[in-house]
């Protein structure tokens, strides 16, 4: 079946809610607003049950079908959250809270989930259970596991769980998809070279930290380079760097770094912080100077399940009449991970055509892939639970 009907004559009303969502940017679990808006919506709608503080801040709806012949119960997920970016749109719907965006399109995702929502309340046309997850903390906060963790999955049954993700430079729309590993395991770590500080005019009576910080930076780009087969893939990078002064005359005695390591391969996410430490401590050692590395493992690999992901494209393709594409592995994080370590289920993504990048000033959500995203979330549950 293609696009629904009824989701073209929702589109104004979903485009209006994206809109308003865009425009009250909140961060991580600090989703009091949007959740609000979500549980109160739900409502109107006429789900079964509505629950909110599950995960701390998360929203979860209940829509049971016609009729439950089989018991079989299907999860749904957008997330809520924004990022703190300042807004460069000049969009007069744009963030009315400084400093802060909806530079992912988690306020697009809330919004079609919400039209789905309404639409399988409306017709009901399944047999079986279908459950909305709408989740706080994807950036950084790990919102999918804390629902995880809080029951959700064993208190109302879910035996599958899907997803989606909207992703420019795909055209409007249509979709793309990839069984396995999709979305990387994003990890952290902190890093600090501990020399001896001096007058900048006297670099010999120190040991200069940032000459040996610059020595581990570059030799960091060797372990995927040397260390990891190259046909896995693997990301190390050092994306903040800091003395303990900012004077023009002295060698400061510490620099502190911060870094990424994305990994979509199990032995590699363990080898590659080793590998980090083993060249930040050789590296200083060989200066005189002492390193002191910390790991913060973060998102595990977000992995599709095979037959769910065939499913999904299956659905995808009827929704735009093309076949569904397969995705390349990205190296980003997505906590909808930690649903798909307790459950089966897939993660699509859904065009939103040539627009800036997210996570960017000048990123926003396409309402025009608003019917088509609608459209496959709720052929997911008519599909997956026909009618009886």
């Amino acid at each position: 079946m293609p696009i629904k009907n009824r989701f073209a004559e929702l589109h104004g009303d979903i485009a209006a809610w994206r809109q308003d969502i865009h425009a009250n940017p909140e961060l991580l679990f600090d989703t009091h607003r949007t959740a609000g808006l979500v549980a109160e919506k739900l409502r109107d709608f006429g789900c079964d049950e509505v629950v909110e503080g599950i995960g701390r801040t998360g929203v979860v709806g209940v829509i049971k079908g016609r009729s439950d012949t089989r018991g079989k119960v299907i999860g749904l997920r957008a997330d809520m959250d924004a990022l703190p970016i300042k807004e460069a749109t000049g969009l007069p719907y744009a963030s009315g809270t400084e400093g802060l965006m909806h530079a992912c399109g988690h306020d697009g995702h809330t919004s079609m989930l919400l039209g789905a929502a309404q639409y399988l309340a409306e017709t009901r046309n399944f047999d079986g259970t279908c459950v909305v997850i709408f989740q706080p903390a994807e950036e950084g906060g790990g919102g999918g596991r804390e629902m995880v963790e809080d029951g959700m999955m064993d208190r109302w049954g879910i035996q599958e769980v899907f997803g989606m993700h909207n992703w420019p430079g795909v055209p409007t729309g249509e979709f793309q998809i990839r069984a396995g590993g999709f979305f990387a395991a994003t990890d952290q770590f902190d890093l600090t070279i501990e020399g001896t500080g001096s007058h900048a005019a006297k670099p010999h009576e120190g040991i200069d930290p940032t000459v040996v910080a610059s020595h581990v930076i570059t030799a960091l780009q060797t372990i995927a380079s040397r260390n990891v087969d190259p046909v896995k893939h693997v990301v190390v990078s050092v994306t903040a760097m800091q003395t303990e002064g900012d004077s023009y005359n002295v060698i400061p005695q510490r620099v502190h770094m911060k870094g990424t390591i994305r990994t979509h391969d199990a032995d590699v996410r363990e080898a590659a912080p080793e590998r980090v430490r083993a060249l930040a401590e050789g590296i200083a050692s060989g200066f005189g100077a002492k390193a002191h590395f910390t790991y913060l493992p973060g998102y595990p690999v977000m992995v599709n399940s095979e037959e769910q992901t065939a499913f999904a494209a299956e659905v995808a393709q009827a929704v735009t009449g093309k076949e569904t594409a397969e995705a390349d592995p990205i190296m980003g994080g997505e906590d909808f991970a930690y649903m798909l370590e307790a459950r089966p289920g897939a993660y699509i993504l859904v065009g939103n055509g040539d627009t800036a990048p997210v996570h960017h000033p000048e990123y926003n959500f396409n309402d025009e892939a608003i019917p088509a995203g609608c459209s496959w979330w709720a052929e997911i549950v008519e599909r997956r639970m026909p009618a009886a």
